[in-house]
């Protein structure tokens, strides 16, 4: 498939956001850095080649101040080595309005951000 077929089947905009964030488990703690994050998940890279479960549920806090966090439950989708890709399983409502926010900047147009939101309510 090209890369732009890929594209113009991709319904959640991915923004580019390299942050550190930690993705926490049953029982590790795992920092990560953020390749990119979307409405309906995101893609972490870790300093060592993933090894975590592919069935377990993380959460992923990524601080946006020493106050502000958005905290994600994360289920594993894809992965290779130090970059892995996590689908969102759940987030709560000030975590939501906190990317939706985050997207809403980076993606710099808010009818995009509402098509968005439109695909997520249906998925």
């Amino acid at each position: 498939m090209s890369e732009e077929t890929l594209e113009d089947k991709r319904r959640f905009q991915r923004i580019f956001y390299n942050a550190k964030a930690k993705l926490v488990g049953d029982e590790t703690t795992l920092p990560c850095r953020i390749i990119d994050i979307c409405l309906k998940g995101c893609l972490l890279e870790f300093d060592q080649s993933w090894s975590g479960s592919t069935e377990d549920l993380y959460t992923l806090i990524l601080g946006l101040s020493d106050e502000v966090f958005i905290n994600m439950k994360l289920q594993f989708a894809h992965g290779k080595e130090k970059q892995v890709g996590f689908k969102c399983d759940h987030i709560d409502i000030d975590s939501m309005t906190r990317l939706r926010r985050l997207v809403e900047l980076n993606l710099g147009d808010c009818e995009m951000l509402e098509r968005e939101l439109t695909a997520l309510s249906e998925v």
